[in-house]
């Protein structure tokens, strides 16, 4: 079977561009069952990566091409600034690349713990079949050793404690600083308990879903708020924290200048965690306001890495031996289908010779036949166990298929089906 995977994460693409791919659970898992279509397919898109996976056993299906046409498909006005920045991987590389993001070590923020549930999420709602399942499930397996065998979790600079910190280097002391978040997901409560540890206020939570909002803001002392109000907010909130999943601004311009104006010359903060942007990017130009998106925070990661360094070489290696068992694993399902036939084969001649016996071992007791029918299944085990374990070994090599090819000729396998 085939891998492939097309994808556009922060390592090439600002977040400009990131957020014109980017899709929800809803829209990825869909997604998914769209490219279903004679392959398994998953959609991972998160706040630094949109990547598709597709794997099938059908050598004639272009995999990479219609995942690179679906990815461009999502931002068809921007397929030529997009297309040079899109990496494709293949088989090996591509379940490498997979157990590195599980283990938090292609993200934005290395070792944060949001990506594991992010995998574990487009994994349920891809559409999978052999391969994509024991990928995914091995990706999930490597993660979670990376952070429990290895110090990379421990600690762990994540994006919500990077606004904070960020929040803290405009501020300096954030005691008495009041903070409005907008959007009630995991990221807004986590950069809340964030927040709140360095002395911040979370004056409220606006959030399209009020009854959602309310839950996140009476576990953070706040009060809850429909998007509506927002605009008037804006005159109190020092941090203005967004990370929503609308599809346009939710924080703009002229909702902008009007709070500056109230605020009589005392500036406001915002860290815009989402993709695509809650706030608009032409705020920056005003006096007194200050915008940051999710790309910005990487200065402020940066300086919490120097002490994670030897934690991140020994994820590293770990990950590698889960992406070297997975190569061997599938690599041996070239083999598979020849094991198969020479067994079936092997068990057709005993079971044929037996039958031209039936005549004299049917006067035999019941027990005895029994015993030779042991017997027999019990050599023909033994016989085929050496040459099984052999190609299943040569399979996680480079002479897999020659054996494979082998032990078709030398016993004839197939041949029966073309006469």
């Amino acid at each position: 079977m085939r891998l492939a995977l097309v994808g556009l994460s922060h390592r090439q693409a600002p977040v400009e561009l990131r957020e014109r791919v980017a899709v929800d659970a809803p829209a990825a898992a869909a997604l998914a069952g769209t490219l279903a279509d004679g392959c398994e397919a998953v959609v991972l898109s998160t706040c630094n990566r949109t990547e598709l996976y597709l794997a099938t056993d059908d050598v004639t299906n272009p995999l990479e091409e219609r995942a690179t046409a679906s990815l461009l498909a999502l931002a068809p006005g921007d397929a030529a600034a997009l297309e040079p920045l899109l990496y494709r991987l293949g088989d090996d590389s591509a379940a490498l690349h997979l157990f590195r993001v599980a283990a938090g070590l292609d993200s934005l923020v290395p070792g944060e713990g949001e990506i594991l549930g992010q995998v574990r999420d487009a994994f349920a709602g891809g559409t999978t079949g052999p391969l994509l399942d024991r990928l995914f499930r091995q990706a999930l397996h490597a993660g979670r050793r990376a952070r429990v065998e290895t110090g990379i979790g421990e600690n762990p600079s994540s994006v919500p404690a990077a606004a904070a910190a960020l929040a803290q280097q405009v501020f300096g002391d954030l005691g008495g600083r009041t903070v409005l978040l907008v959007g009630a997901g995991k990221m807004s409560e986590l950069t809340a308990r964030n927040l709140r540890s360095r002395g911040a206020l979370i004056g409220a939570v606006a959030n399209r879903t009020l009854e959602h909002g309310a839950e996140l803001a009476e576990q953070v002392g706040a009060r809850a708020v429909g998007l509506a109000e927002i605009p008037a907010l804006l005159a109190t909130a020092d941090v203005v924290i967004t990370s929503t999943s609308a599809p346009g601004f939710v924080v703009d311009m002229a909702a902008a200048e009007a709070a500056l104006r109230a605020r009589r010359g005392r500036p406001i903060l915002f860290v815009d965690l989402a993709v695509p942007r809650d706030v608009e990017p032409a705020l920056s130009t005003l006096d007194g306001c200050f915008v940051y998106d999710i790309d910005d925070l990487e200065a402020v990661v940066v300086t919490s890495l120097a002490g994670r360094r030897s934690e991140a070489v020994q994820a590293e290696r770990l990950v590698a031996v889960e992406a070297e068992r997975f190569r061997e694993w599938q690599s041996s399902l070239a083999v598979v289908p020849v094991i198969a036939s020479l067994r079936a084969h092997a068990e057709a001649i005993r079971a044929g010779e037996l039958a031209k016996a039936a005549s004299r071992l049917g006067r035999l007791p019941e027990s005895d036949r029994k015993l030779v029918e042991s017997v027999t299944s019990q050599i023909v085990a033994k016989v085929l166990h050496l040459p099984t374990v052999r190609m299943k070994e040569a399979a996680a090599g480079a002479e897999g298929l020659i054996y494979a090819d082998v032990v078709r000729h030398l016993f004839g396998l197939g041949e029966e089906d073309q006469s």
